[in-house]
């Protein structure tokens, strides 16, 4: 039998995001987003320096061949603006919803980096 006190009232918040445990997951992983962004980069400027690969943003494209200093430090500057308001809005759940997929999609980056690498030595090692 429900009491009147298992009633969500208007004082309390429909959904509570978080414990303190949690936040400081979701802290370790909006540190990882800036990480991987920056090994994202890096990857990028190889790829694209050797000619094995384009930049698919199309409002970085120009930055990473003609200024690739400031290709980084935009990238960079992007995402870590972008990962600083989820993490500021942690307690909404679209917010840690949107910082788990940011990771996804930049955990899927790298290994696709990865397995770009392994092709790329084997490349080197067979030719």
């Amino acid at each position: 039998m429900s009491s009147d006190r298992d009633k969500p009232t208007a004082e309390s918040p429909r959904f509570e995001v978080g414990t303190p445990q949690h936040l400081r997951w979701l802290y370790q992983i909006t540190k990882t987003i800036i990480v991987l962004n920056i090994f994202d980069a890096f990857f990028t400027l190889f790829w694209v320096g050797t000619g094995f690969a384009e930049e698919a943003n199309a409002l970085l494209r120009d930055l990473v061949n003609n200024n690739p200093i400031v290709f980084v430090l935009v990238k960079a500057a992007l995402v870590s603006l972008g990962s600083f308001l989820l993490w500021r809005y942690r307690r909404h759940p679209l917010a840690v919803v949107g910082l788990f997929t940011v990771f996804l999609v930049y955990y899927f980056i790298l290994l696709y980096h990865l397995r770009f690498s392994n092709l790329f030595v084997r490349y080197l090692t067979d030719g």
